[in-house]
């Protein structure tokens, strides 16, 4: 029997995590806890997905004309996994009713690290998820660099010094910024991405800094990585080893953020999504021991087959990490980009 599933949140990352589970016949989306009567509950119900409100705002969404299915509490009881896809910073509130319900959940990568029994990124620590009730999916620039190392081999790594140049916010974010300006990220070195990766991948020596430009497409990282003696992966090996999740194309060819997404939109991708990290082929070389690459991160698509993949593990589905890749790989398409 699928297992049932319900989406605690319906921003950029729920209803990508929605839509990648009505894709997946090992799961049965029961619905979508929505809390703004707004254009994407709309749109939501339109695609037949069912909505399930608190109390004292049914009549809000009946005036959008949206009849919800029932109350959130009906939706989070029937489910038997939740993600938990809701601002930073509430999903550690959320988790207090998740564990009266007795119910497992991911949560997402805005949350602090401690929401969880672990953090996680499929090509790093899958098997550690099996069987765990809480586990927190990091975040998009956070899995962007995970993949790249864990499919290196962090055995492999002496140290890592990543720049990231992130986009200021997502399309429909209108609120946030910088607009006309490049912006620096934290307060101190390093950006809380180093951090972010030690929770997955343990001690490893790695720096990070950031700054925000004015975009909304996508991330872009340069990523200076030392390598032990005798230690070189070629981009072809790189690609073949992170089972579809890593692709290239020459920046000859596309050297912008949005020809990228121009590329995802002419591939058909639902909403323009890139799943996976693009890495620059003309721009991946090796200095002595040093490899140094670039790479682009769709920072609303990148973290949803990681969402699909710990699924798997929490539920005791699948012990066989490569199994559950190729499986969402399949299911989203992924690794078929024409790159």
């Amino acid at each position: 029997m699928p297992v049932k599933v319900a989406v605690n949140g319906y921003g950029t990352i729920g209803k990508r995590i929605a839509s990648a589970i009505l894709k997946n016949s090992d799961f049965s989306l029961v619905g979508v806890a929505k809390y703004t009567p707004d254009y994407r509950a709309l749109i939501a119900a339109r695609q037949g997905i069912k909505l399930f409100v608190p109390r004292e705002k049914l009549e809000a969404f009946r005036s959008l004309g949206v009849e919800p299915e029932g109350y959130i509490d009906y939706l989070l009881e029937e489910a038997e996994l939740i993600y938990d896809a809701s601002p930073g910073g509430q999903g550690i509130k959320n988790k207090e009713l998740y564990i009266k319900l007795k119910k497992p959940a991911v949560f997402q990568g805005g949350e602090d690290p401690t929401v969880a029994e672990i953090s996680y990124s499929t090509l790093c620590n899958y098997t550690k998820a099996i069987g765990k009730k809480y586990v927190r999916v990091v975040s998009c620039n956070t899995t962007g660099i995970l993949r790249v190392l864990c499919t290196l081999g962090v055995e492999s790594i002496k140290s890592v010094f990543a720049t990231i140049i992130r986009r200021a916010s997502d399309p429909g974010e209108d609120i946030r910024g910088p607009v006309n300006s490049v912006k620096i990220d934290s307060s101190k070195l390093p950006s809380h991405h180093a951090v972010d990766v030690k929770t997955v991948i343990g001690d490893l020596d790695i720096e990070s800094v950031a700054v925000a430009a004015p975009s909304t497409l996508m991330h872009m990282h340069v990523l200076e990585i030392k390598l032990r003696e005798g230690i070189r992966v070629d981009f072809e090996e790189l690609k073949e080893r992170s089972r579809g999740r890593i692709v290239g194309i020459s920046s000859n060819l596309a050297d912008t953020t949005g020809k990228l997404i121009e590329i995802a939109r002419d591939a058909g991708r639902p909403r323009n999504d890139i799943y996976e990290n693009v890495v620059f082929t003309n721009m991946f070389e090796y200095r002595g021991n040093r490899l140094i690459l670039v790479q682009a991160v769709h920072q609303e698509a990148i973290v949803t087959p990681e969402n699909i993949d710990v699924a798997y593990s929490i539920m005791n589905m699948e012990t066989d990490v490569y199994k559950v890749t190729d499986r969402v790989n399949r299911t989203l398409n992924i690794g078929a980009l024409p790159l």
